[in-house]
């Protein structure tokens, strides 16, 4: 019969993800309450002046949001082509790792095999 303690000790490798889903969501719920409270702060209007006469006004928090956003979208623009440029020659370098490895399997099949006995000449 099992005693209370026994049946309370839970694996380590349970209670340890269960306690990083726990600290996942209390990060997640704080960052969710500290963003709210910046945009509760924050809500006064601004104007954001362009070229030509232009302007648009709109909450700060609106602004900074937009500008986050756009930043964020262009950093993942500009990682594009090296994102390409890497798979390219991942291609290239598994095309080349088959064809070594051809090769190995090749020379270790002609390893394992026995020679070739001599021809025999009548004279």
């Amino acid at each position: 019969m099992l005693s209370i303690a026994q049946k309370l000790i839970v694996p380590i490798s349970f209670c340890r993800e269960t306690f990083m889903k726990y600290i996942s969501r209390l990060l997640t719920l704080l960052l969710f309450v500290g963003f709210f409270g910046f945009a509760l702060k924050n809500d006064e209007i601004v104007t954001l002046k362009y070229f030509f006469g232009f302007q648009q006004s709109a909450p700060l928090v609106i602004m900074l949001l937009i500008f986050f956003i756009a930043g964020a979208v262009i950093g993942a623009m500009a990682m594009v082509p090296m994102v390409y440029r890497h798979r390219r020659d991942l291609t290239h370098h598994r095309k080349t790792l088959a064809e070594v490895e051809k090769e190995r399997d090749a020379a270790q099949q002609a390893a394992t095999q026995a020679p070739q006995p001599d021809s025999v000449r009548n004279t």
